[in-house]
């Protein structure tokens, strides 16, 4: 395999803090580490590789928010298993001074431990908790990515890196034109993977009998239109990093299940055709489960520990697929 051909890894975030357009969203009982670790071996099942999201946050003239979750460590303990690191961009004079050191300082930190580095969170949209409401995120972003690849390489780890973004609903949107400006033989040559965070049927209603074509016009809509607006090549693989169906007033949790199941099937039919090297599902565990924002359900655990049916869904999809989706990707690679 080439440095992007790689296996295809399935992940989870599996915190209970979260932020929605208002601010941080804290869980209403706090994580029981031990009780995640048993969910997350149960996801991972026999699969070798599995990833645990992490996110952190630099800023240089305002406190950092919170690195979630904490206590990450717990949950390495499979061989295999490894952080997915999201290293957001939260510095709000948009100054870049100091970022490219924080970055090479966290791949020095994880080391190892690292399995994927996510340079900034969403810069592509302008909402106060996203990357996109900073003033300088795309210089932030090539730059941090720069930094990021120089760091692996120099360290000899076997870690991705790439940055992520959400579907461009608004074809005149600026964000792709503005990277490919940027976007130079550097930042192309250090890019491992595009990630796309999308939420079908969540924050515009989708009928059940079209979330798989809804699913798929997305993707190839990323593939296909948003990406090579920036120069991005073909063979950059994209990875799916936040996906997920909330449970809640109006929202069944066997509706969740039956739509995670839609989704991460339409993602895995896909793969070849798009090069689709991975999927990380949002999230683990509610904020709080009694509560009426969409933001407090996005859990295959309610907040009590205990696992909604989509749970078991989510295990069953990464037993029967992985399999399946590297047996193929190691005898064709993606396209």
């Amino acid at each position: 395999m080439t440095d992007r051909q790689r296996e295809f890894t399935f992940g989870i975030y599996p915190g209970g803090l979260l932020g929605d357009e208002h601010g941080p969203v804290h869980p209403v009982r706090p994580d029981d580490p031990a009780r995640l670790a048993e969910a997350l071996d149960l996801l991972q099942g026999a699969e070798p590789g599995f990833r645990v999201r992490v996110y952190r946050s630099f800023a240089a003239t305002v406190p950092a928010p919170p690195q979630t979750p904490d206590g990450w460590e717990a949950y390495l303990g499979r061989p295999g298993r490894k952080v997915d690191l999201v290293l957001q961009f939260r510095e709000p004079t948009g100054s870049r001074a100091g970022w490219e050191a924080y970055v090479r300082g966290q791949v020095r930190e994880l080391g190892g431990r690292l399995g994927s580095v996510q340079v900034c969170e969403e810069p592509n949209a302008d909402l106060p908790v996203l990357d996109g409401s900073i003033p300088g995120v795309l210089e932030a972003l090539v730059a941090g990515v720069v930094a990021a690849k120089d760091e692996v390489r120099a360290l000899g780890l076997d870690a991705t890196v790439g940055f992520n973004a959400v579907p461009a609903l608004d074809p005149d949107a600026p964000f792709w034109p503005a990277l490919g400006k940027l976007a130079d033989r550097r930042f192309l040559d250090a890019l491992d993977y595009v990630g796309l965070d999308f939420f079908p049927d969540v924050f515009r209603p989708v009928p059940a009998g079209r979330l798989a074509e809804a699913t798929a016009w997305v993707l190839h809509g990323f593939r296909h239109t948003d990406l090579p607006k920036a120069g991005i090549p073909a063979d950059v693989p994209i990875r799916i990093c936040e996906n997920g169906w909330p449970t809640g007033p109006g929202r069944p949790e066997e509706a969740q299940a039956r739509a995670l199941e839609t989704v991460i099937r339409t993602v895995a039919a896909r793969a070849g055709e798009l090069g689709i090297d991975g999927y990380a599902l949002f999230a683990l565990r509610d904020a709080d489960s009694s509560g009426t924002g969409l933001f407090r359900h996005f859990g295959l655990l309610r907040d009590d520990h205990t696992p909604k049916p989509a749970f078991d869904t989510y295990r069953r999809l990464i037993a029967e697929l992985g399999p399946e989706l590297n047996r193929d990707r190691r005898a064709n690679g993606p396209n």
